[in-house]
C-alpha cells in the first residue's frame, strides 16, 4: 500500500509538531480548542481570558500562560458543560481571584525560567535546550518544557530522544495535548503505527475539534489500506478545516476512490 497512498511532504511539516508558543492568535486559539472566534473575543472583552498586551491597532493575542485558561474550558466541556455553564464557572473564578478595588497588581519584572526558554527556541538560540532543563528543574511549566525539548530533538534529527522528553511530559501532565499529537506523529515516522493510533485517539479524544489530527489519521489508516476510515477521516477533517485548506484532502480522497475503484473492478473480473 505504501507505494500507491504516500504521505505528502509538504503537509507532513504542516501538521507533524505542536510546540508550546509564546504567542497564540485568536485564529490558533480556535484550531486548538475547537472555540468559535466570537465566544474567544467575548470572553476576553468580559475579562474571562486574559489577553497579552498588544500594541494599539493590532488585534488581540495570548501568551503561554493563557493556556491553562483554555485547557481548563477544554476539561469542563469534556465532562458535558455546555459553553454557556463553562463561561458561568470561568465568571465565578474570575470574581474568587479577583483583586479588590483599588488594589494596585504587580506584574512581574522579570521572565520566568520557563518564558526565557520559549523566547530563545522561538529566535532559533542553540541555547533553548539548556534553558528548557532549567525550567523543568525549577518547576517551572514542566509538562511544556519537555513538549518543547522534545521538538527540539526531533528538529535534530533525535527522534528517541524526543519521544522520551514528551514521555516525561505526559507524567507531568497525562492530558497534555500537544505532547500526545506530537508522540503521534514522531511514532508514525518510526513506523509504530499501533503506538500512532494510540496518541491520535487520545488527542481526538481530549480535542474532538482539532483538524489536523483527522488528516494525519486519514493517512496512516491509508497507509494501512483501511480505507473506509480513511475516508471518514478526511472528511472530518473537511469539516473541521478553515477556509481554503480542503483541497489537500480532496485530492487524498480522490486518490483513496481511485485506488478502491480500481481493487472493485479487479474483484469483479
Amino acid at each position: 500500500m505504501g507505494n500507491v497512498i504516500k504521505f505528502p511532504t509538504e503537509s507532513r511539516s504542516k501538521f507533524g509538531v505542536q510546540a508550546v508558543k509564546s504567542a497564540y492568535t485568536v485564529r490558533d486559539v480556535t484550531q486548538l480548542f475547537g472555540l468559535s472566534e466570537a465566544c474567544i473575543r467575548r470572553w476576553t472583552k468580559q475579562g474571562l481570558i486574559q489577553a497579552a498586551p498588544a500594541p494599539e491597532g493590532e488585534d488581540i493575542s495570548y501568551d503561554f500562560r493563557a493556556l491553562t485558561q483554555f485547557r481548563r474550558v477544554r476539561e469542563l466541556r469534556a465532562e458535558g458543560l455546555t459553553l454557556k455553564q463553562v463561561e458561568a464557572e470561568l465568571l465565578g473564578q474570575m470574581n474568587l481571584f479577583e483583586a479588590p478595588a483599588g488594589q494596585l497588581v504587580e506584574l512581574p519584572v522579570r521572565r520566568s525560567p520557563f518564558e526565557e526558554a520559549l523566547l530563545l527556541h522561538e529566535r532559533g538560540d542553540p541555547k533553548a535546550a539548556e534553558a528548557y532543563k532549567k525550567a523543568i528543574q525549577a518547576g517551572d511549566w514542566a509538562a511544556d518544557a519537555y513538549c518543547n525539548l522534545g521538538v527540539l530533538e526531533y528538529d535534530r534529527g533525535n527522534l528517541a530522544k524526543a519521544i522520551d522528553h514528551l514521555t516525561l511530559s505526559l507524567k507531568h501532565d497525562p492530558r497534555h495535548f500537544e505532547s500526545h499529537y506530537n508522540l503521534a506523529n514522531f511514532y508514525f515516522d518510526s513506523g509504530d503505527m499501533r503506538l500512532a493510533h494510540l496518541h491520535y485517539k487520545i488527542t481526538a479524544e481530549l480535542e474532538p475539534n482539532f483538524s489536523h489530527v483527522y488528516f494525519n489519521q486519514g493517512i496512516l489508516y491509508a497507509l494501512e489500506g483501511n480505507f473506509a476510515d480513511a475516508r471518514a477521516a478526511l472528511n472530518r477533517y473537511k469539516e473541521l478545516a478553515a477556509q481554503g485548506e480542503e483541497s489537500e484532502a480532496d485530492e487524498l480522497l480522490q486518490r483513496l476512490e481511485d485506488v478502491m475503484s480500481q481493487r472493485n473492478h479487479g474483484r469483479s473480473r
